[in-house]
Formats: C-alpha cells, sequence, structure tokens
C-alpha cells in the first residue's frame, strides 16, 4: 500500500522546517504582553496560507487539489504548534518561576502548576486544534489562490 501513495518527502521536509522556525519565531513573540494574543491567533489561524504561499512563491508547491492545500494546511499547523510548544514552554516556567514574571497570567499559572505528562498532553490536543483550523485556511488559501490565477 505504501508504494502506491505518492509521497514527497522532501517537500514534507520544507513545509515542516517552515512550519517550525515560524513556530518557533511566534513562540518568542508570544512571551511579548500585549502581542502575545495576535500572535496566538496568527499561530493559529493564519500559518498554513503563509507556509503555502512562501511554498507556491518559490514553485515547491503546486496546489492541484483541495485535499493537498488541506493536508499541508494541517501538518503546517501541527508542526507550527509543537515548534511553538518547545520554545514558549520552557521560557515561560522559567520566568514564572525565577522571576515571577508572566506575559499571560492565566497560562503562566497553568504552566507553574501542571506537571510534565498534563503539559505533553495538552501541547499535543493545541496541536492538533491548530492543525484543523490551519487545514481549513489552508483550504480557504486554496481557492484565494485559484481565483488569483484566473
Amino acid at each position: 500500500m505504501i508504494n502506491s501513495m505518492n509521497i514527497d518527502f522532501i517537500l514534507l521536509k520544507r513545509i515542516s522546517i517552515l512550519s517550525a522556525f515560524f513556530g518557533a519565531i511566534l513562540g518568542f513573540i508570544t512571551l511579548i504582553p500585549f502581542i502575545g494574543t495576535y500572535s496566538l491567533v496568527f499561530l493559529f489561524c493564519f500559518i498554513a496560507p503563509l507556509v503555502i504561499w512562501i511554498l507556491v512563491k518559490y514553485n515547491c508547491l503546486s496546489l492541484s487539489s483541495v485535499k493537498g492545500s488541506v493536508i499541508t494546511g494541517a501538518i503546517a499547523g501541527m508542526v507550527a504548534y509543537l515548534g511553538f510548544s518547545i520554545v514558549y514552554i520552557p521560557i515561560s516556567v522559567i520566568l514564572m518561576k525565577l522571576f515571577n514574571l508572566s506575559a499571560n497570567y492565566g497560562i503562566g499559572l497553568t504552566l507553574l502548576n501542571a506537571n510534565l505528562f498534563i503539559l505533553v498532553v495538552l501541547s499535543l490536543f493545541m496541536s492538533v486544534l491548530s492543525a484543523t483550523i490551519n487545514a481549513f485556511t489552508g483550504f480557504l488559501t486554496f481557492y484565494v489562490i485559484e481565483l488569483m490565477r484566473k
């Protein structure tokens, strides 16, 4: 069955690297108190269109179907949130424990009192949520790119 599937590992690697990069950048930006909320909205909604746009612009991705854009958006959303979590959670915990500083008080209290298992499960759940939302925005990006081509 695997042989009948057409998997492009180079494209998958490019999507993952771009998504993890943008997720890590947003992990740092979210630590800024008033900008953090906007960067989280950007992380959950607009990573897939950004990654798809960059890959289409440099001719690395040719969107030929809705299925491809949805899968690309889901992968971008999940990897971006995992990259975000790897950067944001440790820095936020260090700031909360050592300096009693928190960019978002509710998230700071959650991170301060949670054990490692809960943090991993919460991060995986939120990455699936990000994948779902970014799959939808990847779907919308496909139609916007198709409209711009015509």
